[in-house]
């Protein structure tokens, strides 16, 4: 039987014994939770461009980026039938709002003081949004305590360590400027002392506004990457979150969302002198207001440097000048291939949509602990998941390795993360091999993987917690044999 079907019959088991309408309440949220798309939250401190990358990943200008009352509010940004807009009440109750568009992003008006309202949910017809649900989260480290403090709490029951509440994110994407004290201090907020050790299988992190880091120079990306491996090798950031890409927002939005009438300012500002274009772009503030004999108003430049910053006007100068980009959809090709979306959304996948199943029973079990105390039999049930569920021990396993607390070669334990999902939960990610490679040279591989972690787990010499490792590594083995072999 599955994690999740397991986790569904204990959930059933639990609605048919419990009597508290408050705990049978949250088991049927829980279990309604398990069949829908996974919730990922967006978070960051202030300014870190979180409604900027939620638009790039919607491909739709939907998140306001300014510093409006939405932006200070929780906002779930959910796949829908048509466009709706319903604002939850810290009462308990929810209303419908209207909206309406400006320079694409919903504006919507509140109808009541902040401190009445608990979240808003954005509904939208996307394909994108069937996989995950999105949560826009208002910025920590704002000036007015409240505002973060909303986020705070939002984020603090999906950690785990709240079971009186269920965990309301299955996963968060975190975004970094600098890796600062108290960005690593909210991570391990977040992950607390939850039912998998605290485990980083639910955080990867976006190094954002990733031009800026390069001085908005041609070569900014490149400088960004380096400085996310950089981050990505600290122990203390890699356990809290494994991942971390460079990501420039802006670049993304613009890409996912640019106008014709864009891209032919664009164009002529790469069709005039140079001498003139690259004067004009010295800075972003000259840009902006600077004469020029160049036949671009300022209020054109104006609003080209809001949507897409002095890198990406720079970079598509570039690109219309080379000949790369000859129309407004190349141009988009180009800016989204650039500006690290991509990677974004493959990361996503591996750490996040391939693991959905471990990652909504995860939240389910953490909100059934926190109704079944009186009821030692469903405690009981709830702990004997956890514990013996492989796929939370490939988890707790994976967390092990990327803390550094597991003795072994290095080749080693970079086959065992490997074999245990850490780079992708399908068969050829997990067996190192090209995913079109045939079915015979997998099961082929898997059963050499097998026979090889077997005898590590077997071998006298071998230390405890590695006989354990790898026992479960070849009990992953196992599983890609069994799967091929069906």
């Amino acid at each position: 039987m599955s994690l999740l079907d397991r986790t569904r019959s204990l959930l059933a088991q639990a609605s048919r014994e419990l009597t508290d309408p408050a705990a049978l309440a949250v088991v049927s949220l829980a279990s309604a939770r398990l069949e829908e798309p996974l919730r990922v939250a967006i978070a960051g401190m202030v300014k870190a461009g979180k409604s900027t990358l939620l638009n790039a990943m919607v491909g739709e200008e939907l998140a306001p980026t300014d510093a409006g009352e939405c932006t200070r509010v929780v906002t779930w940004y959910k796949d829908g039938p048509a466009y709706r807009v319903q604002v939850a009440l810290a009462d308990g109750g929810i209303e419908p709002r209207p909206f309406d568009r400006v320079a694409g992003a919903l504006r919507v008006s509140l109808g009541r003081p902040l401190s009445e309202v608990d979240s808003m949910t954005v509904e939208v017809p996307s394909r994108r949004l069937r996989q995950h649900t999105l949560i826009d989260t208002p910025g920590l480290a704002s000036l007015s305590a409240d505002v973060s403090q909303r986020t705070y709490s939002f984020l603090s029951s999906a950690s785990g360590d709240d079971f009186e509440a269920a965990p309301q994110a299955d996963a968060v994407v975190y975004l970094l400027r600098h890796m600062h004290g108290s960005d690593l201090n909210f991570l391990e907020a977040f992950h607390g002392d939850d039912l998998i050790n605290g485990s980083p299988i639910n955080a990867i992190g976006v190094l954002s506004r990733a031009d800026e880091i390069g001085g908005c120079q041609l070569d900014s990306m490149e400088a960004a990457l380096r400085v996310a491996t950089r981050y990505q090798g600290d122990e203390r950031m890699r356990r809290l979150c494994p991942v971390i890409v460079p990501v420039a927002g802006l670049l993304a939005s613009a890409g996912a969302t640019l106008r014709e009438s864009e891209f032919r300012a664009l164009a002529t500002l790469a069709a005039a002198d140079l001498e003139s274009v690259v004067s004009l772009l010295l800075t972003a503030s000259r840009f902006a207001s600077a004469p020029s004999d160049v036949p671009v108003t300022p209020t054109q430049r104006r609003e080209l440097l809001g949507r897409l910053g002095v890198f990406g006007v720079r970079l598509s100068v570039s690109l219309i000048r080379s000949g790369v980009a000859t129309n407004a959809s190349a141009l988009a090709r180009e800016l989204l291939s650039r500006s690290g979306l991509a990677r974004l959304t493959e990361v996503l996948e591996v750490q996040f949509v391939s693991r959905a199943q471990v990652l909504k029973a995860r939240s389910a079990l953490a909100a059934l602990h926190g109704v079944v105390g009186g009821h030692p039999s469903l405690v009981s049930a709830v702990e004997e998941i956890r514990a013996s569920a492989h796929e939370f021990v490939e988890v707790r396993l994976l967390h092990q390795l990327r803390s550094a607390r597991l003795p072994g070669r290095p080749e080693q334990l970079a086959e065992m993360e490997r074999l245990l999902g850490g780079l992708g939960a399908s068969a050829p990610e997990r067996l190192g091999l090209p995913p079109d490679s045939v079915p015979s040279l997998l099961l082929s591989a898997a059963q050499e993987a097998l026979t090889r972690w077997l005898r590590v787990a077997e071998h006298p010499l071998s230390a405890r917690e590695v006989r354990y490792a790898a026992r479960a590594t070849a009990r992953s083995c196992e599983g890609i044999v069994a799967s091929l072999s069906a």
